[in-house]
């Protein structure tokens, strides 16, 4: 009994002893490294910190297709702090009406941030592009949380709303669209024998003259 529950261990024992041995054995062989930098690999990105975003066009170039009514919906996400009625009450933000085209920090009693206060001009049409699309960037150290808006068809019919309300100044013209580039030039093809564009072309009226005569003629002179 003990002979067996001796062979018994031993084997279990061996068993054992293989098992790790193959287990190392396997691990040197398929040993995965880990990558130089942290992270996971985005598909499609472009070298050198990834995709840029795409570059917002002059916001003129929205505004006449804005839709005021779409930008009284996206107006909602600034309600919560903002009125735009004529003689609204300040809330957390100013009152808007009539803000369009008016210096920074015009509303009488408001207490407006030194840093929104400190940035020179009015609020037009490019301003209030930039500081709907980033406040804190706009004015570094802004009072204001609000993030931005960063679809620009939506600031371009919120703009259009602001203005309607008590503003209602002119929209500035859309840029004109870039010119095509000029078409290259219609180059005669030249010859196999050379480049026709350096050679002279015979005047109105003059005879023509056959290379192969003059060559044939020269050949006889000889």
């Amino acid at each position: 009994m003990d002979d067996r529950t001796n062979t018994i261990a031993g084997w279990v024992l061996a068993g054992g002893i293989a098992a790790l041995g193959l287990s190392i054995v396997s691990g040197m062989v398929f040993k995965t490294h880990a990558p130089e930098k942290p992270g996971y690999a985005v598909e499609g990105a472009a070298e050198g910190g990834g995709d840029a975003a795409a570059a917002d066009l002059p916001i003129a170039a929205l505004l006449a297709t804005a839709d005021p009514a779409k930008g009284a919906e996206v107006f909602k996400k600034c309600a919560a702090c903002h009125t735009i009625n004529q003689g609204g009450a300040s809330g957390i933000g100013p009152n808007l009406w009539n803000a369009v085209g008016k210096p920074h920090g015009h509303v009488a009693g408001f207490a407006y941030s030194d840093a929104l206060k400190g940035v020179p001009g009015n609020w037009d049409f490019d301003a209030l592009d930039h500081w709907l699309k980033n406040p804190r960037k706009y004015a570094p150290g802004t009072k204001m949380t609000f993030a931005g808006l960063p679809n620009q068809q939506d600031r371009a019919n919120l703009i259009v709303y602001l203005n309607s309300q008590g503003s209602n100044l002119p929209l500035p013209a859309a840029p004109a669209p870039s010119a095509a580039p000029a078409a290259e030039g219609n180059a005669t093809e030249a010859a196999p024998g050379g480049d026709l564009s350096n050679q002279a072309t015979p005047a109105a009226g003059a005879p023509s003259v056959d290379p192969n005569a003059a060559v044939q003629a020269e050949k006889k002179g000889h």
